[in-house]
Parts: C-alpha cells; structure tokens; sequence
C-alpha cells in the first residue's frame, strides 16, 4: 500500500498549478472479519479498502473532498484529476477561512506496528473452542490499518497498523450476559484462551436469581470496561483547549475552581503506545505522549491547529475534535486478583452504558449498569444485581472516593468500524471506590 500511496501523492502534486498547495490523507485497510453467534461463525468477511481526504489550498481558501479509491493508478489518476477540478471551483468562490493552519515545516515519519497476524481457521479453532458448550457472541477483526499524509511541501508520513481486536459476550439469558475483549499487536491464542476462562469463570454466579438493592452509596469496583465508559465521557470535549477556552468541559472545577482528582490518577495521550497514528491531517506530528493529568492535578490540553490559531498558543498535534486517541491511565499497587476481597460487600460494576452528562460543568455523570453487575458479600459474588442508574461526580469516582487501582491494566482497542476500522486504543487499570451514588 506504500507504493500506492506514493503514487497518488504524486498524481496530486502534478495536478497543483500556482501558489496552491493540497493537504492528502490517505487510508487503507485489509481486514479479515468473523462474527460468531451460539458459539459458531456466523459471518465470515474480508474487507480491502482504499480512501483518500483531499484538501485543495488557496491562500486562506480551501475546499475538501473525499475519494474512495481503487488501487489502480490507470483508475485512480482520473478520479484525482476530477477531485481538484471541482474543488478549485469551489475555491474561486469560497471564503477565506481566518483559522487554517498547516504545517509549513516538513516533518517527514514513518512506523510500522504489530505482528503477524492470525489466519482465518485460527480464529475460528480458538473462538469455537473458547465457546464450546456455551453461548458466545461477537467478532474478531484483524488485519493492518495504513495511514498516510502528504503535502505540497513534500512532508510524507506513513503509518502501518497491525491488531486483533476480540469483542464478543458469553450469553446467559434476557439482560445477563458476562462481556469481555481481547485485544493486542499480536495474536497470542494461550492469552485468548485465558480471557475466555476468566468471564466463563463469572457464568455460574451469574445463572443464580438476581438481587435489587435500595438506591444509595455502595462499595463498587470498576473493571476497566466500565473505567473506559466513564474515560469516554471524560474524554468528549473535557481535555480540548476549545472546551476549556469556552468552559464546555467536565474539568471546569479544576481549572477554575482548584479542585483535582485523586493522586492516584495520572492520564496521559500515549501516542506512542497505541494504534493511533502519530500525525494528524493538517500534517502535524503528534509528540510520543501528553500528561492530561498528573496525580490528580490537571495539567495540559490538547491542542488542535484550529485552536492553536484562533488562540495564539502551539498546537500539539491534537485532532480537530481534540480528543485522545491513545488514553493511558497509570497503574496502581491493588492486586486484580484481590478485588473481590478488597470490595468487601458491595457492588462489582462489569460494564456501563448509556452514559451523559447530567452537570456537565459540575463534572457529574449519569448511566446504567449493564451485563454481568453483580452483588458481593464478605469478598464473593453472592449474585447478580438487576440494572441499576448511578448518578455521581468524577471528583467523587476519581477522587475523594478513589481508594485504589488496579496493578493490572487492560488495553482495549475501539471495536467501531463506521467508515472503517477505529485505531483508537485505550490502557487502564480497574478502579476500587469506597463509595458510588446508585440513584435508581
């Protein structure tokens, strides 16, 4: 695919005249995707696709476009051509736009990530002997991602992804179900093979008759599932320079107010560390990690160019939507074998979801509990508990009511695959809490 993103750069380039310049960014994926159901492939899938973004530059004018491309230089040279026609019309016409800002200094990069990656048939063997005598749902997806940019100055970056992501749920009946993933660079069937024994491990407790507790404050454990959802949360606006600037984020108390988090809590964008690519479209390289938060303190923002030049500040290679890409949370000192010990009595919280703000500026968040929750008396899973809402503040969760995270940490790669396989990745530890706000 490098080759063919070479040759495509090229057909750009040939096709600028005068003082334009083009940004490109290129995507291509070959992707084996398998899904199962009761423990049996339902539909296997080989998905090979090439996109291109091209952005057409007139001075402070510019006007994009998106090409599904086709390999074939013979093809693909016609559909560029025919790209920049159209958007430098557009461009004649168009309004200047007072924010752009490209990279005007070449950095030129290239990484390759990830290993050989497992065949079809050892997907299937592994899955289907995982499942045996149970009811697994979900997919694996596997494959290389490649992402490329280029620009009129020359700047050629590459990005070549390898991964398999496992997403599946072992199935008990109605709303009960134990969810897990396995993900990595590389395919490694004994630690599959562990995953799977660890969520059947939660099947037995989780067939016995559910329990409802009254709302209130309760123990709770987040496994670092649920962690992410509440990350995911932290992450919409909350870590951006645009947010921050138009007081849109969840972290408004720490800026302004002086409150933190617990001193446990370090995140970091760990671009180095993550499927991610470490450029982003306007052609800036992204530096191998940013403190977010440092024990508990907040400490820089992302910084996308738009924001970089509405106000004045450097940007640090954030996407426009300034959301990591790559999140890590530090490890803790608790044992995740002695969670269930360290709970007491108290909730086990697997998975989270349907997550919103319900004070956005006072940094407090809303959802349910989802699949296998369970009930846990004197250290055991006594049963599983009936969906529950919690209704509480980052600045509880991940602060004063922040007791302990875990040694181990989880990475989970972004199972979307809208418009393509997400490269997203995030790395975290579970989260022990003396008390979680259950309101329903």
């Amino acid at each position: 695919m490098r080759e063919h993103f070479e040759a495509v750069a090229r057909a750009v380039r040939d096709e600028i005249t005068g003082g334009e310049d083009f940004l490109l960014n290129y995507r291509a994926e070959d992707s084996t995707f398998i899904r199962f159901n009761k423990s049996a492939v339902r539909q296997p899938g080989h998905v090979k696709e090439v996109e291109a973004v091209l952005d057409l530059i007139d001075g402070k004018r510019h006007a994009e476009a998106s090409l599904s491309l086709t390999g074939r230089m013979d093809e693909d040279t016609g559909r560029i051509a025919r790209a920049i026609g159209d958007l430098r019309a557009l461009n004649s016409d168009g309004p200047e736009d007072p924010y752009l800002l490209v990279n005007e200094t070449p950095e030129n990069s290239e990484r390759a990530i990830g290993g050989a990656m497992p065949s079809p048939a050892e997907i299937v063997d592994a899955v289907t002997a995982a499942g045996e005598g149970r009811d697994l749902v979900g997919f694996v997806a596997s494959g290389p991602v490649f992402t490329g940019f280029a620009n009129g100055r020359g700047q050629r970056n590459w990005d070549a992804a390898s991964s398999v992501n496992a997403d599946w749920s072992f199935y008990v009946g109605g709303d009960k179900a134990v969810k897990t993933s396995h993900a990595g660079f590389h395919w490694d069937a004994a630690a599959f093979a562990q995953a799977a024994e660890m969520a059947a491990g939660r099947l037995e407790a989780l067939a016995r008759p559910p329990v409802t507790v009254k709302p209130g404050d309760y123990r709770a454990y987040l496994t670092p599932a649920a962690l992410n959802e509440i990350m995911s949360m932290m992450s919409w606006g909350g870590f951006g320079l645009g947010a921050h600037k138009t007081r849109a984020t969840i972290f408004l108390k720490m800026i302004e107010g002086g409150a933190q988090l617990n001193e446990r809590v370090t995140i970091r964008e760990a671009t180095a560390e993550g499927a991610a690519p470490a450029f982003q479209r306007e052609g800036f390289l992204k530096p191998a990690a940013v403190t977010l938060i440092d024990k508990g303190a907040y400490r820089d923002c992302l910084v996308s160019p738009r924001s970089a030049a509405e106000y004045a500040v450097p940007t640090n290679g954030a996407s426009g939507a300034e959301t990591p890409a790559s999140r890590d949370m530090a490890a803790g000192e608790l044992p995740e074998a002695d969670v269930l010990k360290a709970i007491g009595t108290g909730i086990y919280v697997s998975n989270l979801w349907y997550l919103n703000f319900s004070d956005r500026s006072a940094g407090r968040l809303t959802g349910m509990t989802r699949f296998a929750t369970f009930w846990v008396e004197n250290g055991e899973l006594a049963a599983p508990l009936n969906v529950m809402r919690f209704d509480d503040t980052i600045f509880r969760m991940l602060g004063s009511n922040l007791e302990a995270l875990t040694a181990e940490r989880s990475l989970m790669l972004d199972p979307g695959t809208y418009d393509g396989r997400n490269l997203d990745s995030v790395r975290l530890p579970g989260a022990l809490l003396s008390a979680m706000r259950f309101t329903l």
